[in-house]
């Protein structure tokens, strides 16, 4: 399961609203306790996609190296990426799970029309062939949108 806090939750809605139509990316950092992670931070990440942003995202390695270092800086632990789908559902898409790590956990942000419709959230196997869908706890979205 993945828990996301208040804060953390509300700058990754609004970096997703701010970069609709494209998708946006980041990292949450957090707490594992047991099977209960916990999003306490999100660090926006920039899409480097070079591509058309509005399918896609692309997170440099060096990105996410300094996301572990302020992880650590904060006493936290790099749990997870996010990112969001522009005018479609909150799916893990096989590009995802072809890009994905399985150390982190996955959760992916539905846009639509700019604003909130759902999120989900998912744990690739190591294989990477497929991905577990993660229970996904978030606090509602305060503007208009979806309910968690």
């Amino acid at each position: 399961m993945i828990r996301i806090e208040p804060a953390p939750w509300e700058e990754m809605l609004e970096q997703a609203r701010a970069a609709y139509p494209e998708e946006c990316c980041g990292a949450m950092l957090g707490r594992a306790e047991g099977a209960v992670k916990t999003v306490a931070a999100a660090l926006a990440l920039e899409n480097v996609f070079a591509g058309p942003r509005r399918t896609r995202y692309e997170v440099r390695p060096e990105d996410l190296l300094a996301a572990q270092r302020e992880a650590r800086s904060r006493g936290l632990a790099l749990i997870g990426i996010y990112h969001s789908h522009p005018d479609h559902e909150a799916y893990f898409s096989q590009t995802d799970l072809g890009n994905s790590c399985p150390w982190y956990s996955f959760v992916v942000l539905s846009i639509r029309d700019g604003e909130f419709s759902g999120a989900g959230a998912w744990l690739p196997e190591a294989g990477q062939g497929r991905a577990a869908v993660e229970e996904l706890e978030h606090p509602p979205a305060a503007r208009a949108g979806g309910e968690r």
